[in-house]
């Protein structure tokens, strides 16, 4: 390691003292990040221990090589640490995983929404139960691969640690942890923020691991196939009707299989005939069990509701007069300038400054200041008829 890798793992690890004197636990996942992570850490000489989640059955993902947390995975998690010579765990999360991402899955779909179970998964099973774990085991950081820049010292309204996006922003990943919270993050460490995805790659190259040139997980982890609605149906039998597809000027175009199958913005597989227009998904309505269908134009939003909102951006919440950031409202989105106000109770309005398409309910909005990531909140599905 050089001079210019060590002190700039020096400064995302932000520990006192020499390298030796703490234990950090490394959320392996068997993928090139966590691994990478791992050897790095070890060899600037902390006292590293390998932790893997179990979260379901591993029969789900046979054949699949681009999801994380299976059974594959796992056993590429354990040779890797045997490579390195640290301790591995495994730990069994999957009641916890069933309940609180995939059923939440499931019961956003079926409720007209497009949920984010990445976000999910990092808000209760990561950063939740794996950091009680990391205690549990004397640690004093919890270490990802995620590409997220942890920036100490008092550079905040608060004082506290910030979260940053990744140096490269083709690989940030601070839109999935936008629930991420203040003391979290005082555990929370990401050694790779700094790095882009050829670096991390080459890093495994040079440490000898054999997962330097494995895949990207790019699958929800429990949907490798991609076929979410099947696994909707599986965990919510009988709650998939058909219904109609409508016209927003309130023609009937059509027939559909079940609302999961459509998404705010979707365009294909609408499979209507007998219109020379391109149509796109407007809205979910779940109580009519209707798709409502139009022009792209009829896609644009400048205004919304957010609930379960996380900020980070200092003490006191959003100031209900509101505050300059810039938003995403998907992860592959350019963030764009909008006003957020806070509402109470966890809620939020974002009013943007030009109107956006496919704005979907269940996605995740999250706030922006430059770099800095402040967090975000639940998109709400606005009202029929809104």
């Amino acid at each position: 390691m050089n001079v210019l890798e060590t002190e700039s793992l020096d400064h995302a690890m932000d520990l006192p003292g020499r390298p030796g004197d703490h234990r950090v636990v490394v959320a392996m996942s068997g993928g090139v990040d966590s691994s990478v992570t791992a050897a790095v850490l070890l060899e600037r000489g902390y006292d590293v221990v390998g932790v893997t989640m179990q979260l379901y059955d591993a029969g789900l993902t046979v054949g699949a090589t681009r999801t994380c947390c299976a059974g594959q995975d796992i056993y590429d998690a354990r040779r890797v640490a045997d490579r390195l010579g640290i301790p591995h765990y495994v730990v069994d999360y999957e009641s916890t995983f069933l309940t609180d991402v995939m059923e939440a899955f499931a019961d956003s779909y079926v409720s007209g929404e497009t949920p984010v179970p990445c976000v999910l998964c990092n808000q209760t099973v990561k950063f939740r139960d794996l950091l009680t774990a990391a205690r549990d085991l004397g640690a004093a950081a919890l270490a990802t691969g995620h590409y997220v820049r942890r920036v100490p010292g008092a550079q905040g309204v608060s004082g506290g640690p910030e979260l940053w996006r990744g140096a490269d922003h083709g690989r940030d990943q601070s839109y999935f942890l936008f629930t991420t919270t203040g003391p979290q993050l005082d555990l929370l460490r990401f050694p790779l923020g700094a790095l882009s995805k050829d670096e991390t790659r080459a890093l495994a190259r040079r440490h000898d691991l054999a997962v330097a040139d494995k895949p990207d997980s790019q699958d929800i982890c429990f949907v490798p196939d991609g076929d979410y609605a099947r696994v909707v149906e599986k965990l919510r039998p009988g709650a998939v009707e058909p219904g109609d597809i409508v016209h927003v000027d309130g023609t009937v175009l059509g027939r559909h299989k079940g609302i999961i199958h459509y998404t705010v913005g979707q365009r294909r597989g609408l499979d209507i005939g007998g219109t020379a227009d391109r149509l796109y998904v407007i809205r979910v309505e779940p109580e009519t069990r209707r798709v409502i269908a139009g022009p792209r134009e009829a896609l644009g939003r400048t205004e919304f509701t957010l609930r379960g909102v996380n900020w980070l951006g200092g003490e006191g919440g959003i100031p209900a007069a509101g505050v300059r950031v810039a938003v995403k409202v998907r992860n592959s989105f350019r963030p764009a300038p909008a006003t957020v106000s806070g509402l109470g109770e966890g809620a939020a309005r974002v009013l943007l400054d030009a109107p956006v398409d496919g704005v979907a309910p269940g996605q995740a909005c999250v706030f922006y200041d430059g770099e800095r990531m402040l967090g975000g909140g639940w998109i709400v599905r606005a009202p029929t008829g809104e």
